[in-house]
């Protein structure tokens, strides 16, 4: 049994990956019955403890005082990181607060494993950080460093689409030209990769990747831009002033996405807001927005669009109970909504895919298969589009959230035995 694993922290979910023997790939179970440990950290200041993952939601939304935090995986590559949050008085630094989610998986694995692992492939995005190339150096580095304080002596990284690929190169029976198409919750990232029963115990594939690519887009900003659409209405956003000048607009951007939400939560930006109240015209629209910060309720709402978003993958037409809300409001939406919502993300993401072939040299119709991972794919939008840039391909769902642990998995083990 290989004491090495595949950890995939993502922006919105996180899994561990082992290989115990040869043909025998698990994902291990994190919290319950669950492959899954979603990506949040809440600090109880009632009881002066962390919780993670379902655990962390269901303190923050039962009420208990305290912080919640998603989305860390965002702050990586960017200035942010080595800043800090406070609650109660204590100052919580990011890069602590990685660490400390980091490491639990670490232990939640090996304590489902029955072993302890000191060697692990860690899964990155193609870009943490757009046309940047020492921002994202910089965000691998850290995260290496996180990696190495929590317990792994020996560390390397592979781009999550390239897992997610030998994940489905372990199902196929023949060789394959496959479009791997990851859609997570922070980034959109892509590979061309020749895959087959034959090139799988290769120990370097490098001449089997036609291409990589990505853009910082994901789930977490289809609900952003789903909530300033749909929702930061009912809350003042594009509302005026007594000078008719337009409400700032800053205050909704950082409650619709999650990594910046408690940025709200301070002295001074309340203080901003008492001053911008003074002067708005539609001021039970705005007083939404000041019960949100007050009650700091701000995390409850961004899930309560994120469930609207998931539902509307897979339906027409959905109801968001805003019940925290004063007065309560029940919000009809249907998917035309949501597709006017993130049009220009879904423009973005096909402009990739389609320089992705370019770069490669390929047509369209060289591609035999689509191969769909990451909790963001279902997005039925997003699916329509990029099955009309490759129309003779085949498309095959993965494992939305455990085919990227998986492959991670089998790249340890081919790296590490």
């Amino acid at each position: 049994m290989a004491n090495a694993c595949g950890v995939d922290f993502g922006t919105s979910n996180s899994t561990v990956g082992w290989v115990r023997a040869a043909g025998d790939v698990r994902l291990l179970t994190l919290e319950e019955d669950k492959a899954t440990l979603p990506s949040v950290v809440f600090f109880n200041a009632d009881e002066n403890q962390f919780s993670y993952g379902r655990a962390a939601l269901g303190e923050y939304l039962a009420g208990y005082e305290g912080r919640l935090m998603r989305s860390l995986k965002s702050l990586l590559g960017s200035g942010a990181i080595d800043g800090q949050t406070e609650v109660g008085g204590r100052a919580l630094p990011y890069r602590g607060l990685l660490a400390q989610f980091i490491g639990e998986l670490k232990r939640r694995g090996e304590s489902a494993a029955g072993q302890s692992f000191s060697k692990v492939v860690m899964g990155r995005p193609v870009h943490f950080v757009d046309d940047d190339a020492d921002a994202d150096r910089l965000a691998q580095d850290t995260l290496e460093e996180i990696a190495r304080s929590v317990g792994f002596d020996e560390i390397a990284f592979q781009f999550e689409p390239i897992a997610a690929a030998f994940d489905y190169e372990s199902r196929i029976a023949r060789e394959e030209l496959v479009l791997i198409v990851d859609i997570g919750g922070g980034t959109s990232d892509f590979s061309l990769v020749r895959l087959s029963p034959q090139r799988a115990g290769k120990s370097e594939r490098r001449d089997d990747i036609l291409a990589n690519g990505g853009v910082h887009i994901g789930g977490t900003d289809f609900d952003k831009y789903f909530s300033l659409s749909c929702v930061m209405p009912l809350l003042g956003l594009g509302g005026r002033l007594g000078g008719n000048a337009e409400v700032p607009s800053s205050y909704y951007f950082n409650l619709a996405t999650w990594h910046t939400i408690n940025q709200l939560y301070t002295r001074k930006v309340w203080q901003q807001l008492q001053d911008v109240a003074r002067e708005v015209a539609d001021r039970e629209r705005f007083a939404r927005l000041l019960d949100v910060v007050e009650q700091r309720c701000g995390h409850w709402l961004a899930l309560q669009v994120e469930g609207g978003k998931i539902a509307l993958s897979s339906q027409d037409s959905a109801t968001l109970d805003l019940d925290r809300l004063r007065p309560p409001e029940q919000l009809q939406l249907k998917r035309e909504d949501f597709d006017i919502a993130v049009d220009h993300l879904v423009q973005s993401v096909e402009h990739t895919v389609t320089g992705l072939l370019q770069q490669a040299g390929l047509r369209p119709a060289d591609i035999d298969s689509v191969f769909f991972t990451g909790g963001s794919s279902g997005v039925r939008l997003l699916r329509q589009r990029i099955g009309a840039l490759v129309p003779d391909a085949r498309h095959v769902e993965g494992d939305l959230f455990g085919s990227i642990g998986s492959g991670l998995a089998l790249d340890a083990a081919r790296k590490f035995g």
